[in-house]
């Protein structure tokens, strides 16, 4: 079997297929994934014989899904793609591909956290790619997001933005991510995505005066301006490679000068791939690397060494420790039965001196749960919605305002970046947990408590029994986070249930009156209850839904919402 990515024109449904011929399979759920995402899981396919096509073994669905996003005018790279070789199994392959998988979280800003990991512990992009069962292809996608502004990753995440809009920023100057986020966070401007986005960053190759490193009364061709004259650009474009070039000489040989031992200037368009690298200072050898956009603009990235080079020295650095120690040379005198003996009378002491010491271990409890370790994986709630107003609702929220900011200000007691869309990042690294626990240690238990509920905050399961019972127990009143919006009235379906609602603000006589009109009529009234729009203005309403305990209107119930509150009620009598 062999993993690659295959245009979506060289693949056609399998004849041995047994949904063959048939009409074209019902989408409608996984759609919304694909024009977000594309394709992520693998299709299994053979060749035709003809060396050109390709026929779908397994995944018809996701083909028909990414068939429809193009007829409808969208973009869609080559799909990834299992090829089966002769003899496979096809029903071994598909197990296999979806086991592995399985073990790979959908969120793609984790999957770019998880695969910086592995580069860092020495894995290689096709080791990685094999591990997972996915194309080397992927694992390069998902590494570049670390050429992202936090701002942009934060946007990809919570889905403001799609994958293809991702992808061209990914090949975006910071300069280009700056401007495009600017507008972005803009509520009067427009930001370009998808194709539109290409050609904002690739349309013409125009240069910017703002790119020169140059000094301008240097240049001696025409400046061109806009209408408004706020920016310029240089019609000769060889003059201003020519000086732009001398500069880029010029600023290379101060680097030199200023002690840096390497600097290297890469080919124009060439990006500098961060996630195969290593920060590393000036003293420790690192070097700088200069890249250079189509446009002219330049970016200087210094302190950097291979992930290769960089073990390389920490394993000379351990060597010359331990040469300098007297030990490089000399055997251990516990054998590993030994210490292992020795490691569990050790650790057995410690767990009951903890005992004693609950603060401590709050402490500790606390790194693990950010940090994580061998026994310890914690992640943040993705939050994950497919309706775009939902999301938007929710992240303007006063209740998650409140929380980023709270975020913010513990990260910074942590000595963590403050920028970073969540304090829980476990990567297993029990040198981190050691680090966080170390600063933890200085704070005092009042503000370690901080930490911990952020942290709690952050792990706590959206949708679940475990929410309805910290709401209830708490108190809490939704009028205080929540008021109805469109998300909310737009998502409401089911008449009897409308109807009961306006009861609910209006009064009996009002919804009797408007039984037989429609969800959309009953909806426009609960709403002018609330504006005061020609009806008696009421303040201070939430529906049933959003109270705690949380009940529904019919005895058709809300779903799993109310087999929560049914669980709750009955535990906490």
């Amino acid at each position: 079997m062999e993993l690659q990515h295959i245009a979506l024109s060289r693949l056609e449904d399998a004849a041995i297929n047994m949904r063959h011929g048939k009409a074209a399979p019902d989408v409608s759920d996984i759609l919304p994934s694909v024009k977000t995402r594309g394709v992520l899981v693998p299709l299994l396919v053979r060749p035709k014989g003809d060396g050109g096509s390709f026929e779908i073994v397994a995944g018809r669905r996701r083909y028909f899904a990414a068939k429809r996003v193009a007829d409808d005018g969208g973009e869609i790279d080559p799909l990834p793609c299992a090829v089966m070789e002769p003899g496979d199994d096809a029903a071994a392959l598909e197990a296999s591909m979806l086991e592995n998988l399985a073990r790979l979280d959908p969120d793609e800003m984790t999957q770019y956290e998880t695969f910086v990991r592995l580069t860092r512990e020495g894995k290689a992009v096709e080791d990685i790619a094999a591990t997972f069962g996915i194309t080397e292809i992927m694992v390069r996608r998902r590494l570049a997001l670390g050429a992202l502004l936090p701002g942009i990753r934060k946007a990809y995440r919570t889905e403001d933005i799609d994958a293809q809009t991702v992808r061209h920023l990914t090949m975006a100057t910071k300069r280009q991510q700056r401007d495009w986020l600017k507008l972005f966070n803009s509520p009067d401007a427009y930001a370009p995505r998808g194709h539109r986005l290409k050609q904002w960053l690739f349309g013409g190759q125009q240069v910017s005066t703002e790119a020169a490193l140059f000094p301008l009364d240097t240049y001696e061709g025409q400046i061109v301006t806009d209408l408004f004259g706020e920016k310029g650009y240089f019609a000769d474009a060889d003059r201003f490679w020519a000086l732009q070039n001398a500069a880029i000489a010029a600023k290379r040989d101060a680097l030199l000068e200023d002690g840096w031992t390497e600097v290297d200037v890469l080919e124009v368009g060439q990006r500098f791939p961060e996630w195969e690298h290593e920060k590393t200072s000036r003293k420790e050898g690192g070097r700088v690397y200069i890249t250079v956009s189509h446009h002219g603009e330049v970016e200087v990235h210094e302190g950097w060494l291979t992930a290769k080079e960089a073990r390389a020295r920490d394993r000379a650095k351990t060597a010359k420790d331990e040469a300098d120690r007297g030990g490089s040379t000399l055997r251990p005198e516990l054998t590993n039965p030994a210490q292992n003996y020795i490691a569990l009378h050790r650790h057995a002491a410690v767990r009951h001196a903890l005992l004693s010491h609950p603060g401590v271990a709050l402490r500790l409890l606390v790194a693990h749960a950010i940090g994580g370790s061998a026994l310890w994986q914690t992640k943040a709630d993705p939050q994950t919605t497919r309706k775009e107003a939902t999301a938007e609702s929710v992240a303007k929220s006063k209740a998650e305002t409140a929380l980023a900011e709270e975020r913010k200000s513990i990260l910074e007691r942590l000595g963590l970046p403050a920028q970073r869309p969540s304090v829980v990042r476990a990567n297993g690294d029990d040198t981190r947990v050691v680090d966080l626990f170390a600063a933890l240690l200085k704070l005092p238990d009042a503000d370690v408590m901080r930490v911990l509920a952020v942290v709690m905050a952050e792990t706590l399961e959206a949708g679940t029994a475990v929410v309805e019972a910290l709401g209830t127990h708490l108190k809490i009143d939704m009028r205080g986070y929540w008021q109805a919006d469109d998300a909310f009235f737009d998502l409401l379906r089911d008449k009897a249930a409308v109807n009961a609602m306006l009861r609910h603000i209006g009064g009996k006589g009002v919804a009797d009156a408007n039984v037989t009109a429609t969800a959309k009529a009953q909806k426009k009234i609960i709403r002018d209850f609330l504006t005061g729009d020609g009806r008696k203005q009421v303040e201070g309403w939430q529906p049933h839904y959003m109270a705690f305990p949380f009940k529904a209107y019919t005895k058709g119930g809300g779903g799993r919402l109310s087999e929560n509150a049914a669980r709750i009620k009955s535990l906490m009598r």
